[in-house]
């Protein structure tokens, strides 16, 4: 993995909201088309995640990587790359709780401020609701 590209991924609590800023391409789990979109992403250990605000019914991306779980990461902020990754939804509550949503509900309070349209993160929702993948990138020069 080129350094440039290492170093974009290495986020961390004080990294702004466009620094995590990227783009997912999945691939439909009915239609087989690509299908991209614009998310954040957060780290954890080692580890890379995707997430996002817990809503009512599973994300079509979600539910897209669940049935397809290859899809590429772009990076498109300062540093441009196209990752071929693999996803592994989080679905063990106690995992999601343990390894990853604690510290998301922390940083999205801390950057949300006063006048954000989003509501207070609350650690049992997004523990129940929120989407959660785990990222694996391929191996690349």
């Amino acid at each position: 993995m080129r350094d440039d590209v290492r170093k974009a991924l290495a986020i961390d609590a004080s990294s702004t909201i466009d620094q995590r800023t990227i783009d997912i391409t999945t691939t439909g789990r009915r239609s087989g088309e690509p299908r991209r979109i614009e998310i954040v992403f957060y780290r954890f250990g080692d580890d890379t995640y995707l997430s996002g605000i817990p809503g009512p019914k599973t994300r079509d991306w979600l539910a897209n990587l669940a049935a397809r779980p290859q899809f590429t990461f772009h990076l498109k902020q300062g540093v441009v790359a196209d990752l071929p990754a693999t996803a592994t939804v989080v679905i063990d509550p106690a995992e999601r709780r343990r390894v990853v949503l604690a510290n998301f509900v922390e940083e999205f309070n801390r950057r949300r401020g006063p006048d954000s349209p989003w509501p207070e993160a609350v650690l049992d929702e997004w523990v129940e609701r929120s989407p959660l993948a785990r990222v694996t990138f391929a191996e690349t020069d």
